[in-house]
């Protein structure tokens, strides 16, 4: 049985310019499926077939990219479950989070809930695909992977672990096809009324003391402190101690 891999992909936004470009992890899904399927690999994206970053992904060597016609601020859920019901998808392959937009990240769960089907977040590698089992790696911290196994169909959010994307082309990208699909389109009320702003950068973390075992960590809560910085606050009334305490926590980034 041939395995039916659609890969989706969004527009992305260079971290410092912010400029139009392919997203950094939906290249690595497209990447992914065609190491899967080659030239059968189908790539779907909801939104504008005008929008000249999509040649972008063409460029990896696709000849054609479904489009999904909506306009901004359109719910892509219902659009995508749809399809991928319909063209009767066996794995579906996706960043973890959109660099434009809303970016909330919830896309794949919703998706996958939606469909019925089990997820696999930060999917690194598949490894096989027999008799309607697919086997993988997924990407844990520091490097580790774990070895999962699943039926088929799925869906997976791919990790920055996962393959790195190739480059690409310009011939390809001009030559291969945005096909255009219509579509029912179903307005996100919550969306259009969010008021978008820059991300804040969290506050800065207080220090941790790592300790392998029982006695590091006793030694590390009863050894004296060294260096000098620090301030014993001695014969204070509340008022004075607590607004030392607040001017500490506003220096150290925790409060604002």
């Amino acid at each position: 049985m041939t395995t039916n891999v659609i890969s989706l992909v969004s527009i992305g936004a260079h971290p410092t310019s912010g400029r139009p470009r392919r997203a950094e992890q939906d290249a690595r899904a497209v990447e992914l499926g065609l190491q899967l399927a080659g030239d059968s690999l189908q790539v779907l994206h909801a939104g504008d077939v005008n929008e000249p970053t999509l040649r972008s992904y063409l460029g990896m060597g696709l000849p054609q990219l479904h489009v999904l016609e909506q306009p901004a601020g359109s719910d892509a859920l219902p659009v995508l479950s749809d399809y991928l019901r319909e063209a009767g998808a066996h794995v579906v392959l996706t960043g973890s989070q959109a660099e434009t937009g809303e970016g909330s990240g919830m896309l794949p769960f919703l998706l996958a809930e939606q469909l019925g089907w089990p997820l696999i977040v930060g999917l690194a590698q598949v490894e096989s695909i027999d008799g309607g089992i697919a086997h993988v790696l997924q990407a844990l911290p520091r490097g580790q992977r774990r070895r999962l196994k699943v039926r088929l169909p799925f869906l997976a959010t791919v990790d920055n672990a996962a393959p790195k994307p190739r480059q690409s082309a310009y011939g390809p990208a001009q030559r291969g096809e945005l096909a255009a699909h219509d579509v029912e389109v179903e307005h996100d009320e919550l969306f259009t009324g969010a008021v978008l702003q820059p991300a804040k950068p969290r506050p800065k973390r207080l220090k941790v003391i790592k300790a392998k075992s029982g006695a590091d960590r006793m030694k590390a809560a009863t050894a004296k402190a060294s260096g000098g910085g620090g301030q014993v606050l001695k014969g204070l009334t509340p008022e004075a101690g607590a607004e030392a305490i607040l001017k500490l926590l506003i220096e150290e980034g925790v409060v604002r």
